[in-house]
């Protein structure tokens, strides 16, 4: 991967931890790069960006409290999307990444291609956002 695609991966990726930057001001920035989704573990504390052609790169994320729970609550994340959604006073990417763990939340898949995330938890159930209109 180039060290341009690199770089925006990055600034993404910290600009969701610090708040600079907005779940659709970064999936614009990521597509406007050529990416076609990325992948957040939790478990890992790790995210995956990935090209069409099969190139990827993996980041640490800044590390955050709590561990997944065992039990996957697809209710509770749901809430918490829409929370998230609605961009509070109170709410904040780190929070809502502590949030959903705790909600058996082990990761997520973004498909800038299927217009959607896939939350799934540690024995696979999952919760699909279709991204909004």
């Amino acid at each position: 991967m180039d060290a341009e695609r690199i770089s925006i991966a990055q600034t993404c990726l910290h600009a969701a931890h610090t708040g600079r930057l907005s779940f659709p001001e970064i999936v614009r920035k990521l597509i406007a790069a050529g990416f076609e989704g990325y992948a957040v573990d939790y478990r890992r504390n790790t995210q995956a960006f990935y090209l069409p052609d099969g190139d990827s790169i993996i980041l640490d994320m800044p590390p955050s409290s709590g561990s997944v729970a065992p039990e996957f609550d697809a209710n509770t994340v749901e809430l918490l999307v829409r929370w998230a959604q609605a961009n509070p006073a109170d709410y904040s990417y780190v929070a809502f990444c502590e949030k959903v763990k705790v909600a058996g939340c082990a990761g997520y898949l973004v498909s800038f291609l299927g217009r959607r995330v896939v939350y799934f938890g540690r024995t696979a159930e999952t919760h699909v956002e279709h991204f909004p209109k």
